[in-house]
């Protein structure tokens, strides 16, 4: 039995098909076990359109996949491509493309055929002065927010590239290579070919397929977002207990860098990390015990005493005012990366508190003024069409605050799948404005 996944539900296992050797050895590993365990796999294959050929891969995948038992979409990247920066435009294309199939369907956890020598090639191109994350076995979908409460489990990351396509072959399979991969315009490219120039020692790429694939070990090197179960730098860090769920985060002085940007991150909606250098500068005041007021990621740091309270930073929507946000009634949307709203009927749009707080009811005021004054203005409020007064969002339909879980599962606080959408290990449950009434 998976150290990370259940067995025997309907929910189904999602799984990166691109076609080509370390893909099509996951899909005969996942179809196996899939089988063995009563869980529906799920094939997604982006189509890049990057390639006249990419159809006929695509078709390959597909009949692959239905060879292996399992259910396919084909996902095509449309729309203009940029001149520059492709490669990480492409990539970003995928995971929101699969995320987004992924979630449709129901699937919690994506399969992704990543291997050792991925990690050492992206070790080489940081060396290089590449920002690329790492990869680790188990990880959030880098997707924000198409992939959220979604976790990636990459189990071949102690296989070496030449080791996965031996064992392929010798399953009688065959794989597509995309030429794409030789491109030397391209960095990752560039370090796979420099690898093949590097002796085979230890820490290389090279590996062992797993006979207990999906074991739950921990895998080299971790993302900036992400933390080892293994490792308790995340205990600094806690979600706000105060009851609203307002989205905040309070943590501990000695917050680590990874912890910090993640906070940062979560706490800020966004899906990009912070730049070293100002990182680092927050980072050196708080362990200094000064007492001061940053913002940094669209977050405001405040600390004070023992305390530091990351929330979002509220001036950002004055300084930058955009208009509502429109709901459609009975479909879930994300405001501003940090909360899920849904609403019962037509009319309805969503906006910052901030510059309406005036404006909203006593009982609205009330529950405002027990939140920190910091947070107040980045909560949402809902405003109707008719011009009424703005109320609380949640007082007219549903608000889930996505930052306490998007927190959880970057400091790997839930470790198996029955874990997602459930209680956070050593933490809040995830937090809700009001009732779902909608008035």
């Amino acid at each position: 039995m998976s150290a990370r996944l259940r067995t025997h539900t309907d929910q189904p296992l999602a799984l990166a098909l691109s076609g080509g050797g370390d893909s099509m050895a996951l899909l005969h590993l996942a179809a196996d076990w899939a089988r063995a365990n009563g869980r529906r796999l799920l094939a997604l294959t982006v189509d890049h359109g990057l390639n006249p050929d990419s159809p006929d891969w695509t078709a390959v995948a597909e009949r692959a996949a239905h060879a292996a038992g399992a259910d396919w979409r084909g996902l095509p990247w449309t729309g203009p491509k940029p001149a520059t920066g492709l490669p990480a435009a492409a990539r970003t294309a995928r995971h929101r493309l699969i995320a987004e199939a992924a979630r449709e369907a129901g699937a919690r956890v994506v399969l992704f055929g990543h291997t050792a020598t991925d990690i050492a090639e992206g070790e080489l191109m940081r060396d290089r002065g590449s920002t690329l994350g790492r990869l680790r076995e188990w990880s959030p979908s880098p997707a924000w927010p198409e992939g959220r409460g979604l976790m990636l489990l990459r189990p071949m990351l102690d296989a070496g590239r030449e080791d996965v396509r031996q064992w392929l072959a010798g399953q009688g399979a065959t794989w597509l290579d995309d030429p794409g991969n030789d491109d030397p315009r391209f960095a990752r490219s560039r370090a796979r070919q420099a690898l093949t120039l590097l002796p085979m020692g230890e820490g290389g790429p090279e590996g062992r397929m797993r006979v207990d694939w999906m074991s739950g070990e921990a895998a080299p090197g971790q993302s900036p977002l992400t933390l080892s179960r293994k490792d308790d730098r995340f205990a600094p860090v806690r979600s706000s207990p105060l009851p609203m769920g307002e989205g905040s985060i309070r943590i501990d002085r000695l917050v680590d860098a990874p912890t910090l940007a993640a906070a940062l991150v979560c706490a800020g909606g966004g899906d990009r990390l912070p730049r070293g250098d100002r990182l680092a500068t927050i980072l050196a005041r708080l362990h200094s015990s000064e007492a001061f007021t940053a913002t940094l990621c669209g977050t405001r740091v405040e600390a004070s005493g023992e305390h530091v309270l990351v929330t979002r930073e509220s001036g950002e929507f004055l300084r930058r005012p955009r208009p509502p946000l429109a709901l459609s009634p009975g479909v879930e949307t994300v405001w501003d990366g940090r909360w899920a709203i849904t609403v019962g009927s037509f009319g309805w749009s969503v906006a910052p508190a901030a510059g309406r707080m005036a404006s909203l009811s006593d009982a609205d005021r009330a529950v405002l003024r027990a939140l920190p004054p910091a947070a107040r203005g980045s909560l949402p409020v809902l405003i109707r069409n008719d011009a009424t007064a703005p109320v609380l969002a949640g007082t007219a339909g549903r608000a889930t605050s996505l930052v306490e879980e998007r927190l959880a599962l970057a400091l790997d606080r839930m470790t198996h799948e029955r874990d997602l959408g459930g209680t956070i290990h050593g933490a809040l449950p995830r937090n809700h404005l009001f009732s779902e009434a909608d008035h």
